[in-house]
């Protein structure tokens, strides 16, 4: 209708309406935005689904026994450690009241986890505190455990004591790629090796639900040799918004996960991973988060050896706030690269 009055505007062969045009402009901008705004609510509940129906949400057997499905699995073709991670916390919070809230978890990856079948978890409320509540998690496939888990909440306690370290300086996510981006990039260059493309086409092809940001792209994608740290800022992909912290808190869990154990890597350009698994995993939950808004991501490997490698991140929001801190260590076999990097 507003395309109509605006090409009748044109026609008229008399003396313009001025007014008539920026009329039919301004219903025209209105009916994009209209469609604008129901495509992107559409767009974000079909990922909010992603993240929350498929990813988190577990289906109720028993008192204190779920079972989560799987949405993405990486190309080693095992379970993606921080999705067991998070649906354990799932688990656990579903069993604690809602004035508690999740301050650290303590994870044992035993078992490699098989994409072909749900998960079981079994919770085991083993104490109800005054000020904290901790919960065990056993995360169950063939009828053998693939993770033990221990979680820990507490009431909101006001303390004097307070301090954190200073957040690092980076760009802003605004002003970055993200890794589709970045992908997209690298395949447009003339000179790219075909098994480089294929690998890349690989990477676009997984639904993945997050969103990356690199700080440095080719610190990233150790295109050299580099110091055992790596930033990303990430978010999930989709709407979540406020309201249920211990929500927020099982999203960071499943991020938390992605892209650590590499850090170990980043030294070593002349060397790939032949095989690669996480050990453990702990994590600490310090302030408030939204999981769904960008989070500066800061990853550092202090220590590798004895085919093992430490890994620490922090994740930070964007004011400087200290959200959360984690430790991971894993098994790390490499071998020699034949080739160097074509991206």
């Amino acid at each position: 209708m507003a395309e109509k009055e605006l090409a009748g505007c044109h026609e008229n062969s008399g003396l313009i309406d001025k007014n008539k045009i920026l009329e039919a402009n301004e219903a025209l901008k209105s009916e994009q935005d209209e469609v604008s705004q129901s495509r992107n609510s559409q767009y974000q509940q079909d990922l909010k689904s992603v993240l929350l129906t498929s990813v988190l949400n577990l289906e109720k057997l028993d008192v204190d026994l779920y079972r989560g499905t799987h949405h993405w699995v990486p190309r080693t073709q095992r379970l993606f450690g921080g999705q067991i991670v998070g649906q354990a916390l799932v688990a656990a919070a579903k069993s604690v009241s809602d004035s508690l809230y999740a301050h650290s978890l303590h994870c044992y990856f035993v078992r490699a986890g098989d994409p072909k079948v749900p998960v079981l978890y079994q919770v085991d409320r083993t104490r109800d505190g005054r000020s904290f509540t901790v919960r065990s998690v056993k995360a169950i496939q063939h009828g053998q455990p693939i993770l033990i888990c221990q979680a820990s909440f507490q009431t909101l306690q006001p303390s004097p004591l307070q301090h954190q370290f200073p957040m690092p300086v980076v760009p802003p996510p605004e002003d970055l790629l993200t890794v589709e981006e970045l992908i997209h990039h690298y395949l447009s260059k003339p000179d790219l090796a075909e098994e480089a493309k294929k690998g890349l086409k690989k990477l676009l092809a997984n639904e993945v639900p997050i969103e990356i940001k690199p700080v440095n792209p080719a610190h990233f994608y150790r295109l050299g040799p580099e110091q055992p740290r790596r930033l990303f800022w990430g978010r999930a992909r989709g709407h979540i918004g406020e309201g249920n912290m211990k929500l927020h808190c099982c999203v960071a869990a499943y991020v938390s996960d992605f892209a650590l154990l590499g850090t170990v890597l980043l030294p070593y350009p002349e060397y790939r991973a032949k095989f690669a698994a996480s050990l453990d995993h702990s994590m600490w939950f310090h302030s408030t988060f939204r999981s769904d808004e960008w989070m500066l991501y800061e990853c550092e490997s202090p220590w590798a050896g004895s085919s093992r490698g430490l890994v620490q991140g922090r994740m930070w929001r964007r004011d400087g706030m200290l959200a959360a801190s984690c430790s991971q260590e894993g098994v790390l076999r490499v071998k020699p690269v034949t080739e160097p990097s074509k991206l």
